[in-house]
Formats: structure tokens, C-alpha cells, sequence
């Protein structure tokens, strides 16, 4: 009887491999370790709760869709506790566990403490909501990228605003911290700029729970329009505590992250009709972003929030730069973002290599009641143009 002879090893395990479906074969990939380093105590715990809601809803996701070019994404999440010591060392043990594809920080003195250790933790950060001009000037690192818009680009862009604001009397309160006094102190020289006049510049600890203080010198001031730059918990405080004592309506706010979705939400319809530098809104028109609304609301039931969209978007940055390198490597990562031109929900943007900022649009909007909800509501938009030139202290 003719006997056949057995199949050589690779011949059978090409049979078996052409057998087998193709997410079972992605298994054996590496799989893309996100670390989510961000702020669920402390000051910053409610937006670190919108991190943390829109970092899975991205991984899960790109799971359902079989990965990031075949790769499973994991996530282990660690608490900053809103300090930068607890985040550095929060930082360190998500890399050292393996999960170095770090996403989620806030404040920007946390992405600045994490940032000096990324190469020796073998890391790389991609940072959401930290707007620090260090973050892309003296402190820029090469494994430290920024998705959002910098105090120099709102800088830019409120300079390009105040010329059309129609007050002539003003005052400040802003957080007692670097992007705070920043805020406060660019807004002063735009608006002196223009000839119109600020008469007191109010700056408060962070943490504060008792604002009374600060607005009776507000109201003391008699001005025609109050600029806000506060933070977290602080700005929810300060705005319900300026209705409860007649500050608003009475006198105008403008806001720097006055009208975040967060502290809309958390005020009620106190800031209806104010104005302020906004992050994202729903009604942005480009391909990604209307898919991202519509998968969220499908999700969620309702519309996604700034802070949301900003982290999912930091997610998706990081999703791409494996596509694109082909590895989950951070320093491989990293070089393929690099001056990269990237499509996302903000519209087809390009990373900056000479400080890895993205370089996307700024946004103005209005509190207003849409289909029964109270948002702000984008009514101007800064292009890309706008943005300053790479800081000379960007050393990459």
C-alpha cells in the first residue's frame, strides 16, 4: 500500500494558520499597554473622571474593531491624586509594569513631572489637557506630545477676541498657579492693549472652598465684565457662590475653561449666555468627529463632553502612532507622530516636530440651551494659522 509521507513542519503549521480566523492570529501580537495616568482624587477628580470614561470607551473601541493594526489594547489605570510628586511616582510604576504608553494627565505640573523621566522609564506621554507653555518651551522632551491647544495658542487666539469685546472696565480672578497668573496676565496686556482697562487682578489658592471674600472685591470693583480663570473644583465653587452673592447676572463673566462642559453642567443655567475659550463641541464638522458622536451617543445616550473628546482624540493619537510604526515600542511611537499630518476629530492636523504640539483650531463659544440641554456652543473658530512659531527654548 502507497504510505504519504508526513507534511514538513512549516508546510502544516502554514495549513493550520490559513484555518485559523484572523483575530485569533492578532492575539499573538503584543498588545498596546496604555497607562492612564490621571486624577480620580484631589482637586481635578471630576474631569479625571471624563478621562477615564472616554480612554476606555477609545480602547474598547479599537478592541471590537480587532485592535490597533491587529493588536490588543490593554489599560491599567493609576491616581495622580492632582499632585505632581504622586504623579511622577504613579508615572513610574505604570511604565515599569510595562503599561508605557501614558495618557491621561491634567495639570500641567503633573505632565511636567512626569516628563523629565520618560526616556530612563522607557515611556512616552501623550497629554490631553496640560497647557503649559513649558510643556513645548524649556521643558519639551521628545516622547512628550501635547493634543490640546497651549496657553500660547489661547494667548494668540484671545488677543485675536478682545477686539471685539465692547466692555471697558475689568478685573481677573485666576487659580494661584502657573497657568492661572499666565491667563490672567495675557489677558491684561490684550485687553490694556485695546485701551480698555483692568481694574483688579484677583488670585486664589488652589483648593479654595470660600469665595466670598474674592467677589465682594469683585463686586466692590464695579467693572462692566469679570474674566475667569479658575480650575476643577474651585470653578464650580466660585460660580455657584458668585450667583448665591449677585455677582452674576449682574456682571458679565468671560471665562479661560470657564465654560468647560463640567462646570456648565455642574451650575445649573448660572452661566447662560457667557462667553469663553472652548475645547471642542459636538456640532464641529469633519468625517471623524461625526462618527465619534454618533458611536458615543449610541454608547452614552448623550452628547460627548470637551474633556471627553480631547482624551479620546490623546487615545487615538497614540492608536495611530502604532499603525504607523508598526510597534508598540514608546520610542518607536513617538518618531512616527513626529511631524506626522493626522487625520482626527478635529480635522486633518499636523504634529509640529519642532515641539510636538498639534496643531489644531481654537475655539470660542456661548452657553446656550439646545434641544432642552445647556452647552456651550462653538460661534467662533481660530484656524491653525494663528498658532505661534516653535518656542527657540524647544530643544528636541
Amino acid at each position: 500500500m502507497f504510505k504519504l509521507k508526513p507534511l514538513p513542519t512549516w508546510v502544516a503549521a502554514l495549513a493550520i494558520g490559513a484555518l485559523l480566523p484572523m483575530s485569533a492570529l492578532a492575539q499573538d501580537k503584543e498588545p498596546v499597554q496604555i497607562g492612564l495616568l490621571t486624577s480620580i482624587s484631589g482637586v481635578f477628580s471630576e474631569n479625571g473622571s471624563e478621562v477615564q470614561r472616554a480612554v476606555q470607551f477609545a480602547i474598547d473601541e479599537a478592541n471590537e474593531k480587532g485592535g490597533v493594526g491587529g493588536r490588543p489594547v490593554k489599560v491599567e489605570v493609576a491616581d495622580d491624586e492632582s499632585t505632581p510628586e504622586t504623579g511622577r511616582r504613579a508615572g513610574e510604576k505604570l511604565a515599569r509594569d510595562g503599561y508605557n504608553l501614558l495618557v491621561g494627565t491634567i495639570a500641567s505640573s503633573i505632565s511636567l513631572a512626569v516628563a523629565p523621566s520618560l526616556d530612563r522609564w522607557d515611556a512616552m506621554l501623550v497629554t490631553a489637557l496640560s497647557k503649559s507653555n513649558k510643556i513645548t518651551g524649556d521643558s519639551c522632551k521628545p516622547r512628550m506630545f501635547r493634543a490640546t491647544q497651549s496657553d500660547a495658542m489661547d494667548i494668540a487666539m484671545i488677543n485675536e477676541w478682545v477686539k471685539s469685546f465692547k466692555e471697558k472696565t475689568y478685573a481677573s480672578i485666576a487659580a494661584d498657579y502657573v497657568w492661572g497668573h499666565d491667563s490672567s496676565d495675557s489677558f491684561a496686556k490684550a485687553v490694556k492693549g485695546e485701551g480698555k482697562d483692568v481694574k483688579l487682578a484677583l488670585f486664589v489658592p488652589m483648593g479654595s472652598k470660600d469665595f466670598s471674600p474674592y467677589i465682594a472685591q469683585l463686586k466692590a470693583a464695579d467693572v462692566d465684565a469679570i474674566w475667569v480663570a479658575e480650575v476643577g473644583r474651585d470653578i464650580l465653587g466660585f460660580v455657584k457662590q458668585a450667583q448665591e452673592f449677585g455677582l452674576i447676572p449682574h456682571t458679565k463673566l468671560i471665562g479661560h475653561a470657564l465654560i468647560l462642559n463640567a462646570v456648565v453642567n455642574g451650575t445649573g443655567d448660572a452661566l447662560l449666555g457667557t462667553d469663553g475659550t472652548a475645547l471642542y463641541a459636538p456640532e464641529i464638522d469633519t468625517p471623524l468627529n461625526k462618527v465619534f458622536v454618533a458611536s458615543w451617543k449610541a454608547k452614552f445616550g448623550r452628547l460627548p463632553m470637551d474633556i471627553e473628546a480631547l482624551s479620546y482624540n490623546a487615545v487615538q493619537l497614540v492608536f495611530e502612532g502604532v499603525k504607523r510604526s508598526g510597534s508598540v515600542k514608546p520610542a518607536d511611537v513617538a518618531a512616527a507622530l513626529r511631524g506626522a499630518t493626522l487625520d482626527t476629530i478635529f480635522g486633518s492636523v499636523v504634529m509640529r516636530a519642532e515641539d510636538n504640539q498639534l496643531m489644531m483650531p481654537s475655539y470660542v463659544a456661548r452657553v446656550e440651551t439646545v434641544d432642552g440641554v445647556v452647552r456651550p456652543v462653538i460661534e467662533q473658530t481660530f484656524p491653525p494659522s494663528l498658532i505661534p512659531p516653535p518656542s527657540p527654548l524647544c530643544k528636541m
